[in-house]
């Protein structure tokens, strides 16, 4: 079973879509287990202050990383670390994250690799998320995110701690909750018996390098629009022909981008030379 554990002051955010929807499902049916930690638990002091002024002034508040380191070791399972213990790590080169993985290792008698979680920081500094990290992530036993809020993290997490850096995009949000949410609805779809169809992930809009052909469903004729006659000839070759072609040409005009990494056959790139020969608008 994959195990995700979301680390935010707001858990609540999360409980609801985990309990909704393709996530609510798999977690019923024992795929996934998804957890919201409230990290302000671990704050270590009488107010539960998690966030402070930063070093050499200017606006807004800084997360602590005394909470996260906490929350983080919490999840794994270990014993908080000593100042000691993590300035004998650092003259050693080791950071946080890989000895605590090591330290859960032995503690269950397993090896690293076995356990090793993807600690996964969402802020605007990350590498933008896609389908090809999804896929990746989806591969793991263990996904941790911690989610900010405020002016920013202590820079501390991410040189010690987070084996990860994402973001979903350049624009602002208030916090790290919806963008981990969103990778996370990503990775746990793929996860096998998480979808009712199980082709439906694999022809999904960016799994198989384009977007999408379009859809249709009944009735056939809808205020004068009609399905395309192909999708109801019933001759399966050519609709798989057709539904290829869709996906090119949509591709090609909203996403051309994608095209220069996507896997395409001799054919496909006959079929788009042929395209760029159409006067716009044609299909």
């Amino acid at each position: 079973m994959m195990r995700i554990d979301v680390l935010t002051l707001f858990p609540e955010m999360c409980e609801g879509v985990f309990s909704t929807s393709i996530l609510g499902k798999a977690r019923d049916k024992g795929i996934v287990s998804l957890n919201a930690v409230n990290f302000r638990d671990f704050s270590g002091n009488k107010h539960n202050t998690v966030d402070d002024t930063p070093y050499g002034g200017g606006g807004g508040m800084v997360l602590k990383p005394d909470p996260i380191f906490a929350a983080v070791e919490h999840v794994l399972g270990i014993p908080p670390v000593t100042a000691e213990s993590v300035r004998a790590q650092e003259a050693g080169g080791i950071t946080r994250a890989v000895q605590a993985v090591e330290e859960l290792a032995e503690a269950a008698a397993v090896t690293s690799a076995h356990v090793k979680p993807r600690i996964i920081l969402m802020c605007p500094q990350g590498k933008t998320y896609n389908q090809q990290i999804a896929e990746e992530l989806a591969k793991e036993q263990h996904l941790i995110f911690i989610c900010g809020h405020y002016e920013g993290y202590d820079e501390r997490i991410r040189e010690h701690l987070v084996t990860d850096e994402l973001s979903i995009g350049d624009y602002v949000l208030t916090g790290g909750e919806l963008p981990a949410l969103t990778v996370i609805d990503s990775v746990v779809r793929l996860q096998p018996g998480a979808l009712g169809n199980e082709t439906s992930a694999i022809t999904d809009s960016f799994s198989t390098g384009l977007l999408e052909y379009p859809h249709y469903t009944r009735p056939a004729e809808f205020r004068g629009w009609k399905v395309p006659d192909m999708l109801l000839s019933g001759h399966h070759a050519n609709i798989e022909l057709w539904r290829r072609e869709q996906a090119l040409k949509r591709t090609l005009e909203r996403r051309p981008d994608l095209l220069e990494t996507a896997e395409l056959t001799v054919k496909d790139k006959k079929t788009l030379e042929e395209l760029k020969q159409q006067p716009h608008g044609q299909a």
